[in-house]
C-alpha cells in the first residue's frame, strides 16, 4: 500500500511516500519557510535526481497543494496518480491522555487534538493544520493520526505523576507524557529482531539523541519511564532546550532580568542547551569540531550533554533493576562516536564494555560492545516515518472492511 507520511512543523512540512508492503521509501521531501517571503521545497524520488524549487507558499494548505503537484510532476514509475495513495499518516506530537494508539481521523479526533493545544502549543496546531490541509487535497483517502506520546502510555502512575497537588493533575492533566515514542518503539523492536531476543523479560534503554533528545526505559517491550515529561523541555540537555532545571531559577531570572513569561519560555526552549552552554552552536558536529581546536566552552557543553545522558542511563538501570541492552539512535546517537564513548566511559560497574574500534568504525553490524560485555550496546538508525506508514496502512485497511468481511 502506497502511504503518504506527513510531519508538519510551524513553518515546515516533511513528507515521505512509502510502499508498506516491502517497506520501501519511494520519495522524500521537505517544504521549508512556509509563510516567509521565499519558501523552499526539496523532493527526491527513489532513483531520480533531487528537485529543489523556491516559491511563495503562504500556508500549510498551499504547501500541501504544491507537494501534490510536485509528486505528479516527477517523471517516474513510483507514482502516476494521486489515486495510487491509499492512506495518509500524520505525525501528531501530543495525544494527551486521550489517545493510547494511532487512530483514524474524524471530527472528534480533530477536536481532541485541538483540545491539547494548551499543553502542546508549538506542535499540535501545525499538526492539525497539516491534517486539515491534506484532507482537502486527498478527501477520499483514510487519514490516520500517529502520536508521539502513545508508546509511553504504559508508564506507571508512580513514574508519571509530579510532586504537585494532585488536583492539578485531575483538573489539568499535568503529568509526564513523554515524546519520541515512535522512535523508541521502532529501535527497541529492531533491537529484539537483530539480537533474536524476546520482549518478555527484557530490560532495554533506548537513547534518542539529536537536536531534541530523550531516553526511555523499556521493560517487557513497554515504556516504563522516559526523560521528556509534560512537554519536550524536560530531561536531557538538548540543542537549544535546557532540559531539567531547578524551578526556582526561573523566578530568580525573572526578578534579575525582568523577563516576561514569553521571554522565559523562549530562553529555555530556544536559547539554552548546547547553544546556550557553548555560546557557539546547537549542532553537536560543530561543537566537536571546535572542541578539537581547543574551545573550552564547546568542550564543556559536550561534557554536560554526555553527563546528563550517563546519569539518566544510570537511573534507569536502577528503575529496571538491571539492563540487557543500551541502544543509541538519532542524529547524535547514530553518528557521534566520541559522544557515545564519553557517555559509556566508567560504566563497567553495570557490565558495559565498549569495543572502541567498532564504535569508531560502524559497519553493517549494529553492535558496538565487546563479546564479553554483559550489556549489549547497539547503534540502530531510527525510522519513525516507517512506523507511521505501517500504522496508517493497517488502520486504513481495517477502515475499508465491513463487519462481514
Amino acid at each position: 500500500m502506497k502511504t503518504l507520511v506527513i510531519n508538519c512543523g510551524s513553518s515546515s512540512i516533511k513528507y515521505q511516500l512509502i510502499n508498506t508492503e516491502d517497506r520501501d521509501r519511494l520519495c522524500k521531501g521537505l517544504v521549508e519557510r512556509i509563510g516567509a517571503v521565499t519558501s523552499i521545497i526539496k523532493q527526491e524520488f527513489k532513483g531520480e535526481k533531487p528537485v529543489k524549487k523556491t516559491m511563495v507558499i503562504e500556508n500549510h494548505v498551499s504547501a500541501l497543494k504544491t507537494i501534490m503537484e510536485l509528486l505528479l510532476e516527477a517523471d517516474n514509475d513510483h507514482l502516476k496518480s494521486l489515486d495510487e495513495i491509499e492512506a495518509v499518516g500524520h505525525r501528531v506530537v501530543h495525544g494527551g491522555e486521550t489517545f493510547k494508539d494511532s487512530v483514524l481521523i474524524d471530527e472528534d479526533v480533530e477536536e481532541a487534538i485541538q483540545q491539547a493545544f494548551d499543553i502542546a502549543p508549538l506542535h499540535n496546531p501545525p499538526n492539525l493544520d497539516g491534517i486539515r490541509a491534506a484532507k482537502k487535497h486527498l478527501p477520499n483517502v483514510p487519514h490516520v493520526a500517529v502520536f508521539d506520546t502513545a508508546f509511553h502510555h504504559s508508564i506507571p502512575k508512580h513514574a508519571f505523576l509530579y510532586g504537585i497537588p494532585n488536583r492539578l493533575y485531575r483538573r489539568y492533566k499535568i503529568r509526564k507524557y513523554g515524546f519520541h515514542g515512535t522512535s523508541h518503539y521502532y529501535v527497541s523492536r529492531m533491537y529484539h529482531k537483530l539480537s533474536d531476543t524476546p520482549k518478555e523479560g527484557s530490560k532495554v534503554i533506548t537513547c534518542h539523541l539529536g537536536n531534541g533528545s530523550s531516553i526511555a526505559a523499556i521493560k517487557d517491550g513497554k515504556s516504563y519511564d522516559t526523560s521528556m515529561g509534560f512537554s519536550p523541555l524536560e530531561g536531557l540537555v538538548m540543542g537549544t532546550r535546557s532540559g531539567d532545571i531547578d524551578p526556582s531559577i526561573l523566578f530568580y531570572i525573572i526578578d534579575k532580568e525582568e523577563l516576561s513569561l514569553a521571554n522565559v519560555h523562549a530562553l529555555l526552549n530556544k536559547h539554552s542547551g548546547l547553544l546556550g552552554l557553548s555560546g557557539y552552536a546547537a549542532d553537536m558536529r560543530d561543537l566537536l569540531e571546535e572542541a578539537d581546536r581547543g574551545d573550552r566552552r564547546c568542550q564543556e557543553a559536550i561534557d554536560v550533554f554526555c553527563y546528563r545522558v550517563k546519569k539518566y542511563i544510570g537511573s534507569y538501570i536502577a528503575s529496571l533493576n538491571g539492563v540487557d541492552a543500551i541502544v543509541f539512535t538519532g542524529g547524535i546517537g547514530e553518528n557521534a562516536a566520541p559522544v557515545r564513548q564519553k557517555i559509556l566511559e566508567g560504566m563497567d560497574y553495570a557490565g558495559v564494555t565498549l569495543d572502541e574500534q567498532k564504535n569508531s568504525n560502524l559497519g553493517d553490524d549494529t553492535k558496538i560492545s565487546t563479546a564479553d560485555s554483559k550489556v549489549d550496546v547497539r547503534v540502530i538508525p531510527t525510522n519513525e516515518e516507517l512506523v507511521i506508514a505501517i500504522d496508517a496502512a493497517k488502520i486504513a485497511t481495517a477502515s475499508k472492511q465491513t463487519p462481514w468481511a
